[in-house]
């Protein structure tokens, strides 16, 4: 069967260039968002260190955003800015690379907390270190999404 092109495009879910930045700010940020909280509710079961632990994985995070973060969400952000199509696809704030890398670290961390091989104490850590720049990279979507607005 063979559909015409325009079909196809009038089907595509796209969304106007200048807001791109705020459909990756929203999703990195419910990504974020989501790890944070069930970080902090593995970390409750804890409650004689709770805070030592909180902010043990806070730093963490935020070094992992410094380190690794801050120079994906750059590139994003730049490849977002440049794209030429004034309606892209909805889906195309990442790109086939972040997609195909997103899947098996989802995967895992859903593997990691079903399976029971790492005690929920030791999780709340780590889904509190990837949530912690997940959130930053967010911000910075909306800062740069905020900014590509007003020019």
């Amino acid at each position: 069967m063979n559909i015409p092109g325009h079909i196809l495009h009038f089907m595509k879910p796209s969304v106007p260039q200048k807001y791109l930045l705020f459909v990756a700010a929203i999703v990195w940020n419910v990504a974020g968002i989501a790890l944070v909280i069930r970080g902090l509710q593995f970390m409750i079961g804890y409650p004689q260190t709770l805070w030592l632990n909180l902010i043990l994985s806070l730093v963490g995070g935020a070094i992992f955003y410094w380190v690794m973060f801050s120079k994906i969400s750059t590139k994003h952000i730049n490849r977002i800015s440049n794209i030429a199509n004034n309606r892209p696809c909805l889906f195309s704030f990442f790109d086939w690379k972040g997609y195909i890398m997103m899947v098996p670290m989802m995967s895992l961390g859903v593997w990691l907390r079903t399976s029971g091989v790492v005690s929920p104490f030791y999780l709340s850590f780590g889904y509190i270190i990837m949530g912690t720049p997940l959130l930053f990279s967010s911000f910075r979507f909306y800062f740069y999404g905020y900014k590509y607005l007003k020019f």
